[in-house]
């Protein structure tokens, strides 16, 4: 039975604007032409959400769409901070503040989008029960979405990790007690789908699910909703100065992306922000 979209708390994130310009404009109007938007992705959803639930009313007011594509977060990141796109679509706040820090920048996220949650799917064990010691799962090899994927291992009673523990910094050093022996394989994000028939368990990021065809809804057990975790849209943060932005609907009607979203059952199993009640 399909699961819905769970909805979690509006987490209000800044964006000033001119108010004599309309948000959509306000947005994207670095580009050289102030009609043209530029946005970037990574590998997931978030392109063809863009494509079907939000470019066709841009379009109709006149805009001009470029997508471009990026292979990791950095590159993607570099990319809004030197002004060669206007926005990205693919990160949570805390990957966004980690990735700030390393490359000395202050890209800021305006707005929240449906996120796939990370989820525990089956590769040589389909069920879940008590593990056998020496359990094989696959985890994110970068320190947030690792934090992420052992929050779901902890939910469910196989590991406990240091309640202080920074999720930017996260490492296994942060594991306090493994009753199980639990081995946690490090990989990167796009090998763990192709690995997962190698592995007793995968904790995939939930865009790199779905954009392998993986269902949700498919997944033993999915993260708790939290809005550390869901996706922003993000600008460089010389974009943020002044007032606060309000909700994406402010430059897309709510009825349209709602409508979207809740009408495709690919969408089941997605954490929604609260404003798509």
């Amino acid at each position: 039975m399909a699961n819905p979209p769970r909805k979690i708390p509006y987490e209000q994130v800044s964006c000033a604007r001119d108010r004599s310009r309309p948000v959509v404009g306000h947005l994207f109007y670095a580009a050289a032409d102030a009609h043209l938007i530029r946005v970037g992705f990574n590998p997931g959803p978030y392109k063809e959400q863009f494509e079907k639930g939000v470019a066709p009313y841009l379009l109709s007011k006149g805009y001009k769409i470029e997508y471009k594509d990026f292979s990791d977060g950095i590159q993607v990141n570099d990319a809004v901070a030197r002004g060669d796109i206007e926005a990205n679509i693919m990160q949570h706040p805390v990957y966004l503040k980690a990735i700030n820090e390393r490359l000395g920048i202050d890209n800021v996220g305006i707005v929240q989008v449906p996120t796939p949650p990370m989820g525990l799917y089956g590769g040589k064990l389909t069920t879940l029960g008590t593990p056998a010691a020496g359990t094989v799962v696959s985890v994110p090899n970068q320190p947030s979405n690792e934090y992420r994927a052992v929050l779901v291992l902890e939910s469910l009673g196989w590991v406990k990790i240091k309640p202080d523990s920074d999720p930017a910094t996260f490492s296994q050093r942060n594991i306090v007690d493994n009753p199980y022996k639990i081995v946690l394989k490090e990989m990167d994000n796009a090998q763990q789908v192709r690995a997962l028939p190698d592995v007793d368990y995968g904790l995939i990021q939930g865009n790199f699910a779905v954009s392998s065809g993986m269902s949700l809804t498919s997944a033993l057990k999915l993260e708790a909703a939290t809005s550390h975790f869901i996706n922003v849209v993000t600008v460089a943060g010389k974009k943020s100065e002044g007032a606060v932005c309000q909700r994406y609907y402010r430059w897309l009607p709510l009825g349209r992306v709602q409508k979207y979203i809740l009408s495709h059952p690919q969408y089941d199993g997605y954490l929604l922000p609260d404003y798509l009640k």
